[in-house]
């Protein structure tokens, strides 16, 4: 499969740069990740999510930590395991404290960073690890891409079947109650699935700037859509161009690409705001 796409690349785009595998392998990585993330983000905007995301990508870097101590040669299994109990932790404590649910992430977060960085650091094995900080879609090999594929056609799936209850909960949990759905499992359903997508694609964006590329595109549609259709699709659209700008742009300019990506992200997010003030 992943043969074919090259052989069809070389036929149909030509452009030098289409012409280095690693190019061509960052281009299908990018075609996949950040749709996944648009339509992620649509739901984390709704659900004024963006900490929590955030403390998700931070916490990677104490599983990182974990799987040195375990003497892991990759640490993506701990990183995995960790993040999914860091979500289920920081949902399980939102819905049973009167704390509000900033500074109960705030704590799990800061505490998380905090320990990876402490466990890193211990021998001076931090820069090792630098590459999850800024990640590097260049790299992605085949195998990887067939793994990115799975993830997404099964976020898909999940999402075709469990959006009317997710919306459900995230605009109005009480009614959700009235209704018959279990607020709470779906809460962890979904953290969990954030918590997978987003250690996962760590590797390739990088920690520091993930929680970005989740947020803008969404942010940006949320700015110029009429419903929940535009909403999706805008978010989808944007999070696209950006995509693919950012990666011709690191080309060309020789610079991190999911930082280039963000940026041009960002361009969006404030165009939009300049057509939503012209259009009030």
């Amino acid at each position: 499969m992943i043969a074919a796409y090259h052989n069809w690349v070389y036929q149909f785009i030509p452009f030098e740069w289409a012409s280095h595998l690693f190019m061509q392998n960052a281009l299908l990585a990018v075609l996949l990740v950040t749709p996944l993330f648009a339509i992620l983000g649509t739901m984390v905007v709704n659900n004024k999510m963006a900490f929590f995301s955030d403390a998700l990508g931070h916490s990677a870097l104490t599983g990182i930590a974990i799987g040195v101590v375990l003497g892991l040669h990759d640490p993506l299994g701990a990183m995995l395991v960790f993040s999914i109990i860091l979500a289920l932790g920081i949902t399980m404590v939102k819905s049973s404290t009167t704390s509000s649910p900033d500074t109960i992430i705030g704590v799990f977060s800061a505490t998380a960073v905090a320990l990876g960085i402490v466990i890193l650091s211990r021998g001076g094995g931090f820069t090792k690890y630098s590459r999850y900080l800024i990640g590097d879609i260049l790299s992605i090999s085949p195998g990887e891409l067939v793994m990115l594929i799975g993830l997404v056609l099964g976020t898909l799936v999940f999402w075709v079947f469990m959006f009317n209850p997710l919306l459900m909960v995230s605009v109005n949990p009480s009614l959700a109650r009235s209704r018959g759905f279990k607020v709470r499992l779906l809460e962890i359903i979904f953290s969990i699935i954030m918590a997978v997508i987003i250690t996962i694609s760590i590797q390739w964006v990088g920690l520091l700037i993930i929680n970005s590329l989740l947020i803008l595109p969404a942010a940006s549609a949320r700015n110029i859509s009429r419903n929940m259709r535009q909403y999706h699709l805008f978010s989808v659209g944007i999070a696209l161009c950006s995509g693919l700008a950012g990666l011709l742009l690191s080309y060309y300019w020789g610079t991190a690409t999911g930082a280039t990506i963000v940026l041009c992200s960002a361009v969006f997010f404030l165009l939009t705001i300049l057509l939503k003030f012209k259009a009030r």
